[in-house]
């Protein structure tokens, strides 16, 4: 096991020489001059030509990408040309935000989506099986951003139940203040981030139920799913101890993979929710064609994927030793 864990740490390295690389080469296609948006239409080609090269603009595409290879290995992602403050602290302020909106939304959509799966395939060809897929499939086929401003009319403007924007207590320190005796911090943070958690997991707890359902409608036709069934045992027990963790192996990875999905849906569902956190600000330096910060996030973005598909990797080669071996 020490030795898979080493040679998947060490294929992070090429991976994220690449994939500073791909979004380095992303950046030079965008149009738009950063020089010229900071000064508007009113500046001279001498000013604009002045930022250009004080911003090292005007260097060659190899040159700029050798010097942001050698500033990433001294901790430095590059400073904010519209915030003038350093990338790596503009993106630690709205880190928390994402993962925390990301984390529960992955959270809600695996339990949902395992709870449709299993019911759906227990009973197959029931009413319930039917409501389970015909929830995957609206789930599916929602964009993140309708079902986002759906919820926000039904639950916040009709019934009032949630806030319809905004960010309340972070959740880690809600859960202390709850532990100390005062929920109200936590109910605050709930009702804030149910809205847009929910809408975020739509889509992913619909791909988790469908795949359970078929993996689980699989296992449950194995001999040793009958043989637990003839030594007596109960239907909950196979169910829940036998079937349902055979069934996880190749759901367990595609955990992994939603949760990238959920990342990028962030950027669409922190916009309509005005929830302060990666995606608002990756819209916003768009806008502006803020370069090294859409640089950064985007690495951040990228980094963070590649850390939760190693630890999906390493959670499944530690269920399924066969995965350490190939």
């Amino acid at each position: 096991m020490l030795a898979y864990v080493i040679r998947r740490l060490l294929l992070l390295i090429p991976m994220i020489a690449g994939m500073v690389a791909v979004t380095f080469a992303l950046l030079l296609i965008i149009p738009g001059d950063p020089a010229s948006v900071l000064l508007g239409q009113e500046a001279s080609p001498d000013a604009i030509a002045s930022l250009r090269a004080a911003l090292r603009l005007d260097q060659p595409w190899h040159v700029r990408l050798l010097d942001y290879y050698a500033s990433l290995l001294r901790g430095d992602m590059g400073r904010s040309i519209f915030q003038n403050a350093p990338v790596a602290d503009i993106i630690a302020g709205r880190l928390a935000a994402t993962i925390e909106l990301a984390v529960v939304a992955l959270l809600l959509a695996t339990a949902i989506g395992l709870a449709l799966g299993v019911a759906a395939a227990v009973r197959q060809g029931s009413l319930v099986d039917t409501g389970a897929m015909l929830f995957a499939q609206l789930g599916v086929s929602m964009p993140v951003y309708w079902l986002g401003l759906l919820l926000m009319l039904a639950f916040a403007v009709k019934l009032g139940w949630a806030p319809a924007v905004g960010r309340g207590e972070p959740l880690a320190p809600a859960i202390v203040s709850t532990l100390t005796g005062r929920p109200a911090a936590l109910a605050d943070a709930l009702s804030h981030i149910a809205l847009p958690a929910f809408a975020l997991a739509a889509n992913s707890a619909a791909v988790i139920s469908r795949l359970v359902r078929a993996s689980m409608i699989d296992v449950l036709q194995e001999d040793f799913v009958r043989t637990a069934y003839a030594k007596g045992l109960r239907r909950p027990r196979v169910i829940w101890r036998h079937a349902l963790g055979n069934a996880l192996l190749p759901v367990l990875s595609i955990i992994g993979l939603r949760f990238g999905a959920l990342l990028g849906g962030a950027v669409l569902t922190e916009t309509i929710f005005a929830w302060p956190g990666l995606g608002q600000l990756t819209v916003a330096a768009i806008a502006q064609r803020d370069l090294p910060l859409i640089q950064g996030i985007a690495l951040s973005f990228a980094l963070i994927f590649a850390i939760v598909n190693l630890i999906v990797d390493l959670l499944y080669a530690a269920v399924d030793p066969r995965v350490r071996l190939g």
